[in-house]
């Protein structure tokens, strides 16, 4: 249904948009945007499931299987929520049903003091690392490991004062906005902007894990990027890379992926995140799907070439001396192309033949005299 939907708005969205009244943006040197290949990023999240280990591994194999970058999260569960087993505190659907939100977050957190040989890790083996902060603390660790991009989950994205505080560092953001309304985006664009972030991407995103293909609307993509006039693209929580390789045809620059080395592996996210093969293979589906949009041309490909002498074009199909007058039951449109085009049938019935030809001999103007000249 995705890769449907993306044929249907892929013509809309080549003659909306000029690309270069869009803003590209830059991060740790790499240029994103529609004119450059598909920027991924490999969201570790909780799927470090507590071993620092685990989390060097996660880096390993996303930089083998081709991610850009890898993200992390930074909080604890001190700053993210109480701690605290009110109602309002308890998880009472989905995969964490059962828990209190800080019960939850106390698993799934990132200890801070392994951010640094983390970081320290990824620039080893030559791959982007940054993070998603969850309040101004988080923010100012990363910035003293020299983050280079910061994302805003989706659920911050209403925390205004959070983004101002990330657009004050000026430094590349991006911005989920999974469950945000039209107005909360644009509340979020507005307050980036004035705080003085002049790169800034935007991912359509569906906060549910797993997320249903159905809910995704990637046509939201084309219409955030008119509305906005920023870099866009997708934060996928759906099983599979569907989603994500038909949001690329859509002007999509960025994917996001949660990722893991086990799907099995027991841990908060491990259930819905793409294991290495699966992270591989979008990153080489998204880059041909985005080989593949093009430009809108028309013509003989020069991998076509080759195959152009077995279009159509006619041939005699009896033998024929010179002077016989050239009838409907003489030619035939036959592949291959060697002989004249067949919209000429209707030309050369009626002509004549200025030598001898015979069956299977390719219909060329040298041997014709053609019935006009006749006439």
């Amino acid at each position: 249904m995705e890769l449907r939907l993306a044929l249907r708005y892929k013509d809309e969205f080549t003659r909306k948009f000029n690309m270069s009244n869009i803003q590209n943006m830059n991060i740790a040197g790499q240029p994103i945007g529609t004119n450059y290949k598909p920027y991924i990023i490999a969201e570790m999240s909780a799927n470090h499931n507590g071993s620092i280990d685990r989390a060097f591994k996660i880096i390993d194999e996303a930089k083998k299987a081709g991610a850009d970058a890898v993200k992390l999260q930074t909080y604890t569960p001190d700053t993210i929520t109480l701690n605290c087993d009110k109602e309002d505190f308890q998880i009472t659907d989905g995969l964490w049903k059962g828990q209190t939100l800080y019960e939850l977050y106390k698993d799934a957190h990132m200890p801070w003091d392994w951010h640094k040989p983390l970081f320290e890790h990824a620039r080893e083996i030559d791959i982007t690392i940054f993070s998603s902060p969850f309040d101004e603390s988080a923010v100012d660790l990363l910035e003293d490991l020299n983050v280079p991009a910061y994302k805003i989950a989706s659920f911050e994205t209403v925390d205004l004062r959070l983004i101002d505080y990330v657009a004050r560092t000026g430094k590349p953001m991006i911005i989920s906005t999974g469950m945000a309304s039209e107005d909360e985006i644009r509340e979020a664009v507005d307050t980036a902007r004035a705080g003085g972030c002049s790169e800034l991407a935007l991912l359509t995103c569906v906060s549910s894990y797993p997320a249903m293909p159905s809910d995704y609307n990637l046509s939201r993509i084309v219409d955030m990027r008119e509305r906005f006039q920023t870099v866009v693209g997708l934060s996928d929580h759906t099983l599979d890379n569907t989603c994500a390789i038909a949001s690329i045809t859509l002007g999509g620059c960025i994917i996001e992926k949660h990722f893991t080395l086990d799907r099995k592996g027991g841990g908060a996210d491990d259930s819905f995140s793409l294991e290495p093969n699966d992270m591989k293979n979008l990153c080489e589906s998204s880059l041909a799907a985005w080989q593949s949009i093009g430009s809108p041309e028309y013509g003989t490909k020069s991998t076509e070439k080759n195959n152009a002498q077995y279009r159509r074009s006619l041939y005699f199909v009896k033998s024929l001396k010179k002077g016989d007058v050239i009838k409907i039951d003489d030619i035939r449109s036959v592949r291959p192309g060697f002989g004249l085009p067949t919209k000429m049938f209707d030309s050369v019935v009626g002509s004549e033949v200025n030598c001898n030809v015979s069956y299977g001999d390719p219909v060329k103007l040298a041997d014709i005299i053609m019935k006009s000249d006749i006439d």
